[in-house]
């Protein structure tokens, strides 16, 4: 959603406002999915270096962690 200069020119103010608002949610939203990906990437890297007695602490063993660790960081 891009506007040429002649459209902002000729947009009224509040619909460019809208216009921006919307913008700056679209773009909070790809952050916070961003983020919440790379926080999930950070939580397997982290449980790949728990050792075997750590693991059967939290309740996992080794063959279920390596499942965890081995998925990719983008996906959920």
């Amino acid at each position: 959603m891009t506007l040429e200069f002649g459209e902002l020119l000729a947009t009224p103010r509040n619909a460019l406002r809208l216009k921006l608002r919307e913008t700056a949610r679209r773009g909070r939203r790809l952050l916070a999915a961003i983020e919440s990906r790379l926080e999930k990437r950070r939580s397997r890297r982290k449980l790949s270096d728990l050792t075997d007695d750590e693991l059967r602490d939290i309740g996992l063993t080794r063959a279920q962690a390596t499942a965890e660790t081995s998925k990719s960081w983008f996906w959920f």
